[in-house]
């Protein structure tokens, strides 16, 4: 109070001129006759080490919501350039962690892929088309609709990144521009010398207009589940999806607007041969096939069921899980000690640990962040770390080991060498997405616990962990601590106090005083210190010194503290974590070696086996399961809405419900081949392999109603029901083809990828490209054989 009530307090001289006293002899008594005046640093919440060489200090530069984090990356790069010209002699700043290398990484394998597959879709066309005019001429929709899709992006503010491109594929985009132009080709080359060109090519555009417009619009419609997805995973997906709507959109336009006057201004002198040599052979090979599958229509239908239902029975085996894990490059290693770890003795331990990890050849730099900084992100207390292991690039590395060996390698060294902690690995984005989605989660499953009692709580997160440790492909298993942490707590003895004339507030500002009381501030310039009262370490090191402490009174007499209270050492809560209005303790875990949704069963059916939860407790599961869970509900809802949506607009575009039930029938014929393609490589459902089954649906619909618009086309031109089936089933052959061939091998390049980004990837184009393969070929022979068979029973019931 003596110190408030000086007025401005400019240095620290000031500060030992404070009179605090007089002597017997009248002199005045200052802070300085009395005291050792000094600064002592601000108790200090976070701190960071590197490559175990001592302390350094870190900045974070924190992205606001709507920016774009290259952007910002370049600008913050370009202002820590003005602000090392005002460094100090022998100060330098050094970036440890650039989230664009990893930006940059994904977006060069996303062009990588969709430069190789549109170069492979634009070979097919050549082939099929047996037109270097014609496939240009196709080809041309690409560009012009991306650039569409680019405009779209800059209005609707989406950059351009692993998510937003990662569905695009250039087959989607030509679909629309295949049928058009292979169409006007056929009708051109079987043009007579007095028809007129561009009365040939209107009306082969018009013969296929509608169904080109039906298809493609029915390819963007079963993109509009993605749009209704919520939180994380409507957050990554959203974009895709309205990047692919604004794609398609252009490609449908192109195709029914330019396609036919460019078709006419490069073909109104001649076209060359119907058919390519590859295409007769293949016409030559189908059609002996096609009549034989005529002849056994149930047998044929027969066939594709029994393919459809063994591909149900696979789904068990492929397990699921949210999205496939991205490898980002670099590691986190997150070490848990003891509650009431100290500052100290947590940096010497991370010394330890990063000397370590420096050990292996593939590791550049390690950077340590122990604690919370001022503004906390990602709240920690001393007792957790942070460490950036920054990896080489694999090509770099000169063991031949995979990141997951190298991971065990780090585990092993650091338990052996470093022990007496918890280790957990992961990596940085997927740590924050991971801290987001669960608050304070940094694993990929989290079971939570609520309940009251916080022992009852603690104790059943302890059986949880063990029965979580046996499940296969647990591994770096934790319960959260929330017990453990040594108190001090003092009890003031009220009586006591009162018989020293003394308050409470008197006491308590003593014991105040032994982390740091603030009674002011310094101010120098522009600058500001906190004042500190404190007690030297040797008088607040031990309990018995902190009894010893004196507390005084307004006449100058001073009593030690263990008279007025009682000094109890105890142990109690680390922390306590409430949600949904009760107290809750976590239980994490990581997965590896299998999928989430497989791992979840197991536990489940273990925990509810072994562990036995009093009344008033129960468990609820987080993580990333949680948001696989959210997703597949939202979908669940979302796609059959989607595909009865689809079957109505079949139904208007052909009058009849038989052939909307029979286009329909590619939806499983298509899942059949999609399945299967999972399964043989090992993948496990996601919500990447999701979207390839949405986009896999559009195009095998857009083929059946190819299909089937040109045999009842030709049914009503008074063709019998044999031959219109025959020849619209051989006559379509081509544009079935060329749709299916540009759809699947044009994602060949992405689902065999494996650099930074195409783990995303993976997953959709294998459902794509295994699912055409079975829809196509079902397509060609199931539809025609029960198209004749439906028609063929409906015209025996009209007779």
């Amino acid at each position: 109070s003596l110190i408030r009530g000086e007025g401005l307090i400019s240095s620290l001289e000031d500060i030992e001129k404070i009179v605090v006293g007089v002597s017997d002899t009248g002199t005045p008594i200052t802070i300085h006759n009395v005291a050792q005046v000094r600064f002592a640093p601000r108790v200090r919440q976070g701190l960071a080490t590197q490559d175990g060489k001592g302390e350094i200090v870190i900045g974070v530069a924190m992205l606001l919501m709507g920016e774009n984090g290259r952007i910002v990356v370049d600008r913050v790069k370009v202002a820590l350039q003005e602000i090392e010209k005002s460094l100090p002699a022998g100060v330098r700043i050094e970036p440890y962690y650039d989230r664009t290398d990893l930006v940059r990484r994904t977006i060069r394998t996303v062009i990588k892929n969709l430069v190789e597959g549109g170069l492979v879709v634009i070979a097919v066309l050549l082939l099929l088309l047996g037109s270097l005019r014609g496939g240009g001429i196709v080809a041309a929709a690409i560009p012009l609709s991306m650039l569409v899709a680019f405009t779209g992006m800059v209005q609707a503010g989406i950059s351009g990144n692993l998510m937003s491109l990662g569905a695009i594929h250039f087959g989607l985009v030509v679909d629309g521009s295949v049928v058009m132009v292979e169409n006007i080709l056929r009708r051109l080359g079987q043009r007579k010398p007095t028809e007129s060109a561009m009365e040939v090519v209107r009306q082969a555009g018009q013969e296929v207009a509608r169904p080109v417009f039906f298809g493609v619009t029915i390819i963007a419609l079963v993109y509009v589940p993605i749009l209704m997805l919520q939180g994380t995973e409507g957050k990554m997906f959203r974009p895709m999806a309205i990047t692919v709507l604004f794609a398609l959109g252009a490609s449908l336009v192109i195709a029914l607007a330019l396609m036919p006057v460019m078709s006419w201004l490069a073909f109104r002198k001649g076209v060359p041969q119907e058919h390519t040599g590859l295409m007769h052979r293949i016409s030559a090979a189908y059609s002996p096939v096609l009549q034989g599958a005529m002849r056994f229509p149930l047998v044929t239908f027969g066939v594709a069921m029994v393919l459809f239902l063994a591909s149900l029975t696979a789904i068990p085996f492929l397990g699921a899980e949210f999205i496939p894990q991205l490898d980002e490059g670099s590691i986190i290693v997150t070490t848990f000690r003891l509650p009431g770890t100290s500052l100290t003795d947590a940096l010497r331990a991370n010394g330890v640990v990063e000397r370590v990890l420096l050990r292996f050849p593939e590791v550049t730099t390690v950077v340590t962040r122990t604690g919370s900084p001022e503004i906390a992100a990602e709240p920690m207390g001393i007792e957790e770390n942070d460490s950036y292991v920054m990896l080489k690039p694999i090509a770099e590395w000169p063991s031949k080991r995979t990141k997951e060996e190298l991971i065990a390698a780090m585990r092993e060294a650091l338990q052996k060498e470093a022990p007496g902690a918890f280790y957990s690995f992961t990596q940085p984005i997927q740590m924050l997405m991971q801290t987001l989605m669960e608050a304070g989660s940094r694993s990929d499953i989290v079971v939570k616990v609520y309940g009251e009692d916080l022992d009852v709580l603690n104790r059943k997160a302890a059986e949880i962990e063990g029965v979580l440790h046996t499940v296969r492909g647990a591994t770096e298993t934790r319960a959260e601590r929330v017990a453990g942490l040594p108190y001090l707590r003092i009890h003031i003895r009220r009586d006591e106090i009162a018989r020293h004339g003394l308050n409470a507030s008197d006491v308590l500002d003593t014991v105040e005083a032994m982390g740091g009381k603030v009674v002011g501030q310094v101010i120098e310039g522009n600058k500001r210190f906190f004042l500190q009262v404190r007690f030297d370490s040797p008088d607040r090191a031990t309990t018995e010194a902190i009894n010893n402490i004196k507390v005084g009174n307004s006449e100058g007499q001073f009593t030690p503290l263990s008279q007025l209270a009682d000094v109890v050492e105890e142990d109690g809560p680390l922390q306590v974590g409430r949600e949904k209005g009760h107290r809750r303790i976590t239980v994490q875990a990581n997965v590896r070696g299998r999928d989430i949704a497989g791992f979840v069963a197991d536990a489940r059916q273990a925990i509810a086996t072994r562990v036995n939860l009093p009344e008033g407790y129960w468990i609820e599961w987080g993580g990333q399961f949680q948001q696989l869970e959210s997703a597949r509900a939202r979908l669940l809802v979302a796609v059959p809405v989607t595909l009865l949506v689809i079957f109505v607009l079949l139904y208007f575009n052909f009058n009849s419900v038989r052939p909307a039930l029979l286009i329909f029938l590619n939806v499983p014929l298509a899942m059949t081949g999609g399945i299967l393609a999972l399964l043989a490589r090992g993948m496990p459902f996601s919500i990447s392999a999701g979207v390839g089954f949405i986009a896999l649906f559009g195009v095998a619909v857009l083929n059946g109603v190819v299909l089937v618009t040109y045999i009842s086309q030709l049914r009503q031109e008074g063709l019998p029901l044999e031959q219109a089936v025959t020849k619209g089933s051989t006559t379509r052959l081509r544009p079935v083809l060329i749709t299916a061939l540009v759809g699947s091998l044009g994602f060949v390049p992405m689902a065999i990828s494996t650099a930074p980004g195409a783990e995303v990837q993976r997953p959709l184009a294998t459902v794509v490209i295994g699912g055409l393969v079975t829809s196509t070929l079902l397509t060609l022979l199931v539809i025609p054989s029960i198209y004749r068979w439906f028609e063929k029973k409906r015209e025996e019931v009209e007779l």
